[in-house]
């Protein structure tokens, strides 16, 4: 009977072992779970190497909560999606908005930030005024108007002169020389100066002059209140001032946001980078109008580096929802929804956006 029992005994440890060894991953640790990101401040900031941020210390959080081993792994953004959409990272953590064209391809939970877009410009009276006056004067379209000027000028002092090189000795001459003293008088009588050493004499070249008389008090008028308000009126309004402004502009973002699609849709001309201190730089240069993005995103960038130069208009418009992203179907999405209510229930998630974002 000892040995019946010795024997039984033997048999199922013998039997436990194989069913141990035949269970995937029974002997193994499990595996950790890959977690991929965009760095943009303050929502994932990368201190050499280290990762930190309104986003990654939520999802630290939520990983503590679930009991998660993970890694994270920055990328850039389109990458990051196409990661998730083909589940080579499990979840994306960042400053992800929620978008219909998104959600047709990955799964995101429920969000954890609000905000909007908002417009970075020029600050008002930045830069040496000096250089910003000479700027205007060598603008195309400062040197479209003269050109324009020129060709009027040259096309009535050809009229006057087709009347006048017959009968007056005063326009008589080669061709060449001929327009060019027709040319004099029409820049001598529009701005009234009319040194008179020059005066049509025929019927049709006094009515020439009589008409360009008249029309050179409006021209001159106007020429110089189109001065006026470029060295001026410029300097003391944006050339932006509202999403409504936006249309035509040149105007930079980040490449694949959302921001670069709702400038597309609003008809303006986004110049698209590959993150936003590039963009601001190139508002900063010159190169773009405005810059449009998300506006915590953009305030914050600004006042890292760019706080001297340029400013974000008041208000938001076309709201953003942040949330962390799955690919379609995950089995986390439940578990990391329980989990993220928990935290913005509690005092956890006012710190963590306190110690960022302050009030």
């Amino acid at each position: 009977m000892g040995l019946y029992r010795f024997c039984l005994i033997g048999f199922w440890l013998g039997v436990s072992q194989i069913a141990l060894a035949a269970t995937p991953g029974a002997a193994e640790a499990p595996a950790s779970l890959a977690v991929g990101t965009k760095i943009a401040p303050p929502f994932v900031i990368d201190r050499d190497g280290e990762l930190s941020g309104i986003a990654i210390d939520l999802w630290r959080e939520i990983a503590r909560a679930l009991d998660l081993d993970y890694g994270v792994q920055p990328t850039e953004l389109e990458t990051l999606l196409d990661q998730v959409e083909t589940g080579t990272v499990a979840v994306a953590a960042g400053a992800l908005s929620v978008t219909a064209e998104r959600e047709h391809r990955i799964d995101f939970t429920h969000p954890f930030y609000s905000s909007g877009l908002a417009i970075a410009v020029p600050m008002q009276g930045s830069g040496n005024p000096w250089i910003a006056t000479a700027k205007r004067f060598v603008s195309p379209g400062f040197f479209s108007v003269v050109l324009g000027l020129a060709a009027l000028l040259f096309l009535v002092g050809g009229l006057v002169w087709y009347f006048e090189h017959r009968h007056n000795e005063e326009f008589e001459g080669a061709t060449r020389a001929g327009l060019g003293a027709g040319f004099w008088w029409a820049a001598v009588t529009m701005t009234t100066v009319g040194y008179g050493d020059k005066s049509p004499r025929t019927l049709g070249g006094r009515l020439v002059a009589l008409v360009w008389m008249f029309a050179s008090i409006i021209l001159i008028s106007s020429f110089t209140a189109a001065i006026a308000t470029s060295l001026t009126v410029t300097e003391l309004e944006a050339e932006v001032t509202g999403p409504e402004d936006l249309a035509g502009a040149r105007v930079a973002t980040v490449s694949g946001s959302a921001s670069e699609a709702y400038l597309r849709g609003q008809r303006a001309k986004p110049v698209a980078f590959t993150d936003l201190a590039q963009a601001l730089t190139a508002v900063a240069e010159g190169r773009a109008l405005a810059a449009v993005y998300d506006a915590p995103l953009l305030q914050y960038e600004i006042n890292q580096g760019f706080s001297d130069t340029l400013r974000v208009l008041p208000g938001v418009f076309e709201r953003q929802d942040y949330a962390f992203a799955l690919p379609s179907g995950s089995a986390l999405r439940e578990p990391i929804n329980r989990a993220l209510l928990e935290v913005l229930a509690d005092g956890r998630w006012e710190e963590i956006r306190y110690g960022y974002l302050g009030e």
